[in-house]
């Protein structure tokens, strides 16, 4: 009740900005800041003619599949980074200028390579967050408390024992945290793909916004956006969390 409470204090705050800065003052225009209410209707608008419904399911298959090959290409480069020392004093440094291009730099290389495609979105979300993922693992990895390392090696563990046995699970909330950067960089990405692209998809939804003046259904796609983040931050990213936390003692309840 609170959280829903936190939100309604919120669209009551962006109404009164709107009615003073529209209506009253003049500041603003009302195409270019919508009120709660617009956003509203819109949104009723584009899930009743299924607009938004299509969008969400082919924007969702774009970023799943292109966020797994990130993640599974991110988490193997990081390992691999970390495993042999001539590649983190050499390859680290290209990663961080890597992770640090935005994500519609990659776009051009995509067309070239792919056509205007799924696949070319595809990439782009993948190449977009596939460097944060590796730098989180590698991050996460060096980071380890070097006790739990030489107790292990007490105990006789060698190799890709203490790996797999004591590393991997130590560095555990930093790759998790990592991951969910990465998932973050995907959305970007994935906007980047589609308002460039024309194919279905939220990005394409949120352009023809745009191209007509109606900042309404633009601002409906980012609400939407955020919702859909905070949906999977919540269900997948935060129960996993929640579940290292408790395994690790790091709950502060």
């Amino acid at each position: 009740m609170k959280k829903i409470a936190f939100y309604l204090i919120l669209i009551l705050i962006w109404e009164v900005i709107y009615k003073l800065g529209v209506e009253v003052l003049g500041i603003w225009k009302v195409y270019t800041f919508p009120s709660p209410i617009a956003v509203g209707k819109t949104l009723i608008k584009l899930i009743a003619d299924h607009t938004l419904g299509i969008a969400i399911a082919a924007s969702m298959k774009r970023i799943i599949v292109g966020y797994l090959f990130s993640a599974m290409i991110g988490i193997t480069i990081g390992l691999i980074i970390v495993r042999f020392k001539y590649l983190d004093e050499n390859f680290g440094a290209l990663i961080l200028g890597l992770q640090s291009l935005p994500s519609i730099c990659w776009l051009p290389f995509a067309i070239l390579w792919f056509g205007l495609n799924e696949s070319a979105i595809i990439f782009v979300i993948t190449i977009g967050s596939t460097f944060a993922i590796a730098m989180a693992i590698e991050s996460g990895i060096k980071n380890v408390n070097p006790l739990y390392i030489r107790a292990a090696k007490t105990m006789g563990a060698s190799g890709l024992k203490i790996y797999w046995n004591v590393i991997i699970p130590a560095s555990l909330p930093n790759i998790i945290t990592g991951l969910k950067q990465g998932w973050s960089f995907a959305w970007r990405a994935l906007m980047a793909g589609e308002m460039l692209s024309a194919t279905k998809g939220l990005g394409q939804v949120l352009m023809v916004g745009r191209d007509l003046a109606d900042i309404s259904q633009v601002m409906a796609v980012m609400v939407v956006m955020l919702v859909l983040g905070l949906t999977v931050d919540n269900l997948i990213f935060g129960r996993i969390e929640k579940s290292i936390r408790h395994k690790w003692g790091l709950d502060r309840s």
